[in-house]
């Protein structure tokens, strides 16, 4: 697909995954129109505002000519539409698909003949033949595969990354049919510098996205495991994995922390546990990997209580300043953020928690990082931002603080058992 032959692309959803789409495919020559139910967000982007936190995004922003509304009719104008709406889990982890049915129910009026939809959408395998196809040709009253084209292509972005982003990161597309996956493929190569890989269906490229993020929720499992044994044992997990690292094939490193969060890796492993069940499997290694991992902001907060009582410090009453809320560093998604459990927990045992994240203020109790501190008997460092690992045991010695549990392993130990200071790590 070359510049003579560019068409007009509709992105439904401009959040983490749409906008930065919108904003890649407006700045490779489409005409692109970004459609979001937000009001809030429409505004914010039409003032060429990033409704969160992402350098790259904003700058981009500034200078794009995608335009931005409520308005679904748009889709008629388009000849690629393309759903990024979340897919998020239910408290029982079953998947929530209503945003993607509410997008296909958007769009399928105002589908045309010749069209192609690309869902993309992390769905587990069998959603987009199964309730995707079935709304797209009962609203638009077309045939897919023969008057309209649909086509998956599993999102990949990793939020914060300086390195991998939109446009480089490789991809995979199933569609429902062979033209369609043609038109597809020729799409996304027209975006990116990575890879576009073809796959044998639309089921295989569901099972792709469900299967990448699962393999990292098992991997992070097995060193929280570690890290759990280890801290028992004496034995330092994040000095083991660097010098298992140093075998130059057949490991890849992994890293414990006080949870996993985020819109992928705790939730992605559900949609295949839930798919399989339905048909009459049980998945126990990806079961199991999701409880270890779901009981990491439990073990973090044990560790906080432990390092209270050694300073004969009781919990309850005492002021804990829980740093960070966003799922990752230096982002303000909230998502599935462990540091929220975190909270919780602490203040089941009676802890007054004091939260500060500089780039989630609304969420935020204190207004600043003295501010969290001040008071606190300990602190939880939920979130490796770069304000946290630069901090120095003099700022918290300053506050007289007397507990540290460095639930991100972002901090060298030695200086602040050094200092005096209970220091606690997950595995360290």
């Amino acid at each position: 697909m070359n510049n003579k032959t560019k068409k007009t692309v509709a992105v439904i959803g401009l959040g983490y995954v749409g906008l930065p789409l919108a904003l890649l495919a407006s700045k490779k020559g489409y005409k692109v129109y970004g459609i979001d139910i937000s009001e809030e967000k429409i505004n914010l982007i039409n003032k060429k505002e990033s409704p969160f936190v992402d350098d790259k995004v904003s700058k981009t922003l500034k200078k794009s000519t995608m335009e931005a509304s409520t308005d679904f009719t748009l889709c008629r104008e388009a000849d690629i539409l393309v759903i990024c709406v979340p897919t998020p889990v239910y408290d029982n982890h079953m998947p929530n698909l209503e945003p993607v049915e509410g997008a296909c129910r958007g769009i399928a009026p105002f589908i045309k003949r010749g069209q192609l939809v690309i869902l993309e959408s992390t769905v587990n395998p069998g959603v987009s033949e199964d309730v995707v196809l079935p709304i797209l040709e009962k609203e638009s009253g077309l045939k897919a595969g023969e008057d309209f084209y649909l086509a998956h292509c599993p999102e990949r972005i990793n939020p914060g990354d300086k390195k991998w982003d939109v446009e480089n990161i490789s991809r995979v597309v199933g569609s429902l049919e062979k033209n369609g996956l043609r038109i597809a493929v020729a799409f996304y190569k027209s975006l990116i510098t990575g890879e576009v890989k073809p796959m044998g269906s639309l089921k295989e490229a569901e099972a792709v996205k469900v299967v990448e993020n699962s393999f990292r929720d098992i991997n992070i499992a097995f060193v929280n495991e570690l890290a759990m044994s280890f801290s028992k044992l004496g034995i330092d997990v994040v000095s083991v994995i660097k010098g298992s690292s140093s075998k130059p094939f057949a490991f890849m490193p992994h890293y414990p922390g006080c949870g996993v969060g985020g819109h992928c890796i705790p939730v992605d492993p559900y949609y295949l546990i839930e798919y399989a069940k339905v048909k009459d499997f049980d998945h126990d290694f990806l079961s199991l990997a999701r409880r270890i991992n779901n009981h990491m902001p439990k073990f973090t907060v044990d560790q906080a209580v432990r390092g209270l009582n050694e300073k004969k410090i009781p919990v309850k009453g005492t002021k804990v300043a829980l740093l960070g809320l966003a799922y990752k560093a230096e982002i303000d998604d909230c998502r599935e953020s462990p540091a929220f459990k975190i909270k919780k927990l602490l203040e089941g045992y009676g802890a007054k928690v004091e939260t500060f994240d500089p780039f989630v203020p609304e969420e935020s109790s204190a207004r600043s990082f003295d501010e969290a501190l001040k008071g606190s008997k300990a602190a939880v460092i939920a979130t490796g931002h770069k304000l946290f690992r630069e901090m120095k045991p003099s700022l918290l010695l300053k506050h007289k603080v007397e507990v540290l549990i460095d639930g991100r392993n972002c901090l060298p130990k030695e200086d602040f058992i050094k200092s005096g200071l209970i220091y606690k790590g997950i595995g360290r």
